[in-house]
Parts: C-alpha cells; structure tokens; sequence
C-alpha cells in the first residue's frame, strides 16, 4: 500500500476509532490502540501482505493481536483496509451478536487469525502457525516456485511477556529458527496495577537474545519510518525477530496519557474532545474523512497480491500436479480419500489380534496405521516421547534444519498446547501432542481456547488414573477426566481396549469442529469381545458393551474399569441378578445422541452403577439420585497400581455390593 497521506493521520483514524467505539460502550480498552497506532500503521500499511476481499487467502501473511484487550486496534485496521467490517459494527463494540466482540474471536470477524485475550497465548499461537508455515514450506516449495512464502506477525504487551506460556514458546521458536515470525512489543511500562517496574524488571531484549532471536531494541513506537525501517531488517534475519517498541500508552489523550487510567475504561466525553482537540480530528464519532479511507484501503493492493500469487501456483500446479492438489487438500482440512478404508483394515486387524495391551500402545499402534494415509500428522510430546508412545515408525523429529513430523516440545505443556492451536488455525496439519494426564492442568487454557475456536487439535494425555501406581498423588489423575468434561465442546475419549481407542482416534480426526482429548492408560486393559454393530456404536460415545436379557442393573464405566465392570457383571450373573454393561468411552458425544439412542443404552426405570477411577461428581446425571458411582473423591497414594485398585474399592466385590444396594 502506498500513500502520500502523511501517517499521522493514518494512525489517529485509529485512535478515533478506539476511542469512540470503547466511549459508547462505555467498557474497553482505549490505551493500547492509540499506543501503538504508528506500529500499526508501519506493519499493516507498508508491509502485511493480505487481501481484505478474501480473508482466507492461502498465502498471507498471518497477524495475531496477543495483547487481545486492544481489540479494537485489530478491528480499526479491518474496518480501514476494507474488510466486512462496517462502521455499524464499530459502533456495536461488545455488544450482543456483534462482529466486534470485546477480545478479538476467530470466525466471528473476518481476518481475525486467532481468538486472543488470555495473555501470552496469542504470541504462543503465532509461534504454531510460523511452524506451520516454515514445515508446509520445505514440504511443497520447490526451487523454482515457492508457493507458502508468508510472514507471521504479533503485536504483544508487558503483560504478554510476563506470563509463564511466552517463555516455553519463545525459546523453543528461537531454538527451531522461525525466522519468519517477527514480533511487535508494546514497551510501554503499564499495565491494569500501575508502572510495571514494581514487578517486571526483566531485561527483555537479553531475554530474546537468549533465546536465539533477532533483536531490535530502543525503536521509537510513535515513529512509523522506525518501526518501518525496524521490519525490513527483521525480514533479513535467519532467526526470529522481537521489536521492542518504546510508545506512550493512551497517547494522543492529554491527560491520561503514560497512566493506568487509559488502560481499560472508556475516556469520559471531556476527555475524549480533550484528544480531538490535541490531535486536530475535527471529524464527527464514527465518522472517517474519505482521504484517510482512500489511503488505508487495501483491496486493490490486496487482490493484486493474490492475482500474482496465483499465477505462481498456477505454474506450481502445471509442473507439479500431485504436490498441489495435496496442498490444497491439506490447507481445506479436508482429509484424504483413503482414509475410511485406512481405518476400517486397522479396526479388522486390531479385531482379529484381540490384543491385551495397555491403551497407550493401543493408541501408537493407531497413530502408525493412519499416519500412512494422513501426512498432515503432525504429531509431538512434552518431553514425555517414549511413555506418551506419540511416534511412529516414519516419524522425523523437528529441528531447526529438519522438516520432520514429530516436536519435541520439551518440559512446556501449556506451551505446546497453544503452538498446537496455531498450527491448527494456520492450516495444513492436524497437530497432536502428549503429556502425562495429570499435567493437563497446565494446559488447561490451551485446551478451552482450543473449544472455544472449535479447531481440529488434538491433546493425547496417557498414565490416566491411580493406575499408574508407584508414582504416587502428583502424578495420578483423579479430577482430570470430570473437569475436562466440563469444558464445552471438547470431546473427551478414554477407551477400555484397541478397538475404542482406534474409533476414538478415528473420531477425533474426522471432526472439523472442535478439539478432542484422547487418554489413556498406562497399564494392560484386556480386548473386549464385540459384535459388528457394537463395534460401530462405539462412535456414539457410549454403547451396550454386554447385555442381559431383563437386566436388573446398569454397570456404566470407562477406560479401564471396563474390565472390573464386565467381571463384576458375571459375577452378579452368578448370583442370578441380570446386569447390562455400557462402556462410554465418551460421554460427550454420548450426550449428543437423540433421546431415543440413549433411552436404549440407559434403559428408564432400571438401577444404574458408575465405575471410573476418579471423582464421583460427573456420573451422577447418568446414574441418578436412586444410583451408585464407584469412584475416588480423595488423592490416590504411592504403591503398584493392583494394590491402589483394591485399596480404593475397585474390586468385583465393592461393585457387586454397589449394585445389590441400588436394588435394595
């Protein structure tokens, strides 16, 4: 985009914009759009290749607003550059149904990349489609044509950079040499609490340097050739690059400029003519002369941008008709054609081998039968590799100067949860990535960002229970697999044996939206015996595993206590009381099934038992006031996993007696 309009009108369109939208609202954040209005205007008007006419253009560039409580700098660009945005939904700024909610929402807005607003995540985010970008690059480019050639850019704050996620992200996106990932920082020593310097004193640009980055340091934030010049050199750079912007947040407000008070509150009616009066904005609120339109407009430039990038891919296609074919596939998220009857052979094989092995070998064996046909697979661990069993047989480890198809994450599950998230929204891949159960608490927020953008990543936690014995408290999960189920969709999957697990898998990758959690066990879980239509009900998340003619009882477990649940239901045969079992591998998708499905399962009018080596709080709405939840509502201890199971109540006989008081 080029324009003779000088830049400080540019920018204070922005400001304008900010304030007036947060003023009517009378809630938002002023401060950091009228901040950093200049950086904006360097980076979106000199440099961000993108097309407001087709915000999902494959090849441009991407742009995350980290600091996502200055939504609406994110929304005065879209509005600006010509994207569908009208001043109508600036004016209906964190109102009900609007497009401009109060922190930027992926697939509410267009050209919005990525839901922002926990701080630290955006950048993490940014990170994972950067990744994406540098992987999908090596994959498809040739040397003749490089068709994904695109820049990552992120605009962060203090308050971004204090928190814990954008330590693990940056220093592993330093270590694999992202050099097209360049980050704006926001240097403006203020957050929510007042100046900064009483609890964030880090030396910043050592930080990166530490890192492995490119640093710009001391770049005067109001200054648009700076900021300008600062990216052209970032562009020249084999590492990632961090610009720290030195801005004045609020500027442009006489009085509250440089404090706390313009971080997050409208400005007030004196104050906001205050600003029209210091900057020369004589225009009306909502209302943008049309000079600054014609100069911030990005369309022309924009549909030009990708006229140019299709006639390359146009060439790429005619030289290498394979290659873009499945690039194209792979951006759509549409998955290959051979991938039904890919799993359709490994459930036969693993029906056949009827196999008695722990579910986390069962869920290896799962990942080294898709990944033939899935080269998306874009899989990882959190330093756990080897007990997480997330490789394969084909599987490349990332490095700086290998394309491969496996990250090592290192000790940084939250971490490794938002890159997934960025590689997911890039496109391109279908990333998986694992730790051990107990530490999805650290991840926690990744994964209910990863529901709330409702995107296809997928969170492998294995060593699920009390099971996984001598570890001990710290390490075994008993809250995890409830509180996971509390977070709208998000689909959890614990199977009891090969067979769920490679239907759980199946599931998890044919869903297009929204996350899924796949957990599973660090012990031997028997193969359970099928029908071929149990075997397909498995899909519908619960299902009648064993049946009873007239049962009098319902046993309903998961993952390994199907086992106990199946053995205690011959036992209560054998005292001449008929008992259903129902696995239910997944009580979200179960609780999408149509009433009549689940009245089938759940038979009305008979006594039902939970069986599930955590907390008792999530089975009650199946069991029911009058029913029995065989659990653990304490933390486990520390000794092998048989005696922890018996310890805990786990046995046939504590089943067993449960049922004969629910009949009582």
């Amino acid at each position: 985009m080029t324009s003779t309009l000088p830049t400080d009108k540019m920018a204070n369109a922005i400001r304008a914009l900010a304030m007036d939208a947060v003023q009517k609202a009378n809630s938002g954040h002023p401060g950091a759009p009228m901040g950093m209005a200049e950086i904006a205007v360097a980076l979106w008007a000199k440099h961000y290749r993108h097309n407001p006419t087709n915000p999902q253009w494959a090849n441009r560039d991407r742009f995350v607003l980290s600091n996502g409580h200055g939504s609406m700098l994110q929304y005065a660009l879209l509005h600006l550059t010509g994207y569908d945005l009208s001043m109508e939904e600036i004016k209906n700024f964190r109102q009900l149904h609007s497009k401009t909610a109060g922190h930027p929402e992926v697939h509410i807005t267009p050209g919005v990349e990525t839901t922002t607003g926990p701080l630290g995540q955006g950048v993490t985010n940014a990170v994972g489609m950067a990744l994406a970008e540098k992987l999908l690059a090596a994959e498809f480019n040739k040397p003749d044509l490089a068709v994904v050639d695109h820049y990552t850019y992120a605009f962060v704050g203090d308050g971004c950079l204090m928190e814990g996620i954008s330590h693990e992200a940056c220093s592993l996106a330093g270590t694999l040499r992202l050099s097209k990932l360049i980050v704006l920082y926001d240097d403006n020593g203020i957050s929510i609490d007042g100046k900064v310097e009483g609890w964030f004193k880090d030396d910043t640009p050592k930080r990166f340097e530490a890192y492995g980055w490119n640093v710009i340091a001391g770049v005067d934030g109001h200054n648009v050739e700076a900021v300008n010049s600062a990216i052209h050199q970032a562009k020249l750079a084999d590492k990632p690059t961090l610009i720290c912007c030195k801005t004045v947040i609020g500027k442009g407000s006489p009085n509250l400029a440089g404090t706390d008070k313009v971080h997050g509150a409208a400005l007030g009616d004196k104050e906001v003519a205050a600003v029209r009066e210091a900057l020369g904005w004589t225009s009306a609120p909502f209302e943008i002369p049309a000079d600054i339109y014609s100069a911030w407009d990005g369309k022309t430039q924009g549909q030009q941008l990708e006229a140019e990038w299709n006639k390359l891919y146009q060439a790429y296609q005619a030289k290498y008709p394979t290659e873009a074919a499945e690039l194209v596939r792979r951006l759509k998220g549409e998955l290959p054609a051979g991938f039904d009857a890919a799993v359709q052979a490994y459930i036969a094989s693993t029906i056949e081998k009827k196999e008695t092995i722990a579910t986390r070998k069962a869920s290896q064996n799962a990942i080294q039968a898709y990944a033939q046909v899935l080269p998306e697979f874009l899989g990882g661990s959190a330093d756990l590799t080897g007990s997480n069993l997330t490789n394969w047989k084909e599987s490349v480890a990332v490095r700086a100067d290998v394309a491969g198809n496996h990250i090592n994450y290192g000790v940084r599950e939250f971490g490794m949860s938002a890159i997934m998230n960025g590689i997911a929204l890039h496109g391109g891949y279908i990333p998986f990535g694992a730790t051990f159960l107990t530490f999805s608490d650290y991840s926690r927020n990744a994964l209910r960002m990863a529901a709330l953008m409702q995107i296809r990543a997928l969170f492998v936690f294995t060593h699920d229970s009390i099971g996984l014995g001598e570890d001990g408290p710290t390490h075994q999960s008993v809250e995890h697999v409830s509180s996971l189920r509390l977070i709208p969709n998000l689909d959890n999957w614990r199977p009891c044996d090969t067979v769920e697990s490679a239907i759980a898998w199946e599931q998890a990758v044919k869903r297009n939206d929204g996350p899924s959690t796949l957990i599973f066990s660090r012990q031997n879980l028997p193969y359970q015996e099928r029908t071929a239509e149990q075997v397909a009900d498995i899909k519908r998340g619960g299902y009648i595993l064993k049946e009873a003619k007239d049962a009098k009882v319902i046993l309903i477990a998961t993952g390994s206590e199907i086992e106990l649940a199946v053995k205690a239901a011959d036992e209560l045969a054998a005292q001449g009381i008929a008992a259903r079992v129902v696995s239910m591998p997944c009580t979200d998708v179960f609780d999408r099934q149509d009433a009549a499905y689940k009245a089938s399962v759940l038979q009305r009018g008979v006594p039902r038992v939970a069986i599930e080596a955590g907390v008792t709080s999530t089975w009650h709405k199946y069991v029911g006031l009058e029913g029995a939840v065989v659990g653990i509502d304490t933390f486990g201890e520390s000794a092998p996993a048989g005696v922890l199971f018996k310890h805990f109540g786990f046995t046939v006989e504590n089943v067993v007696a449960k049922a004969k008081l629910v009949l009582a």
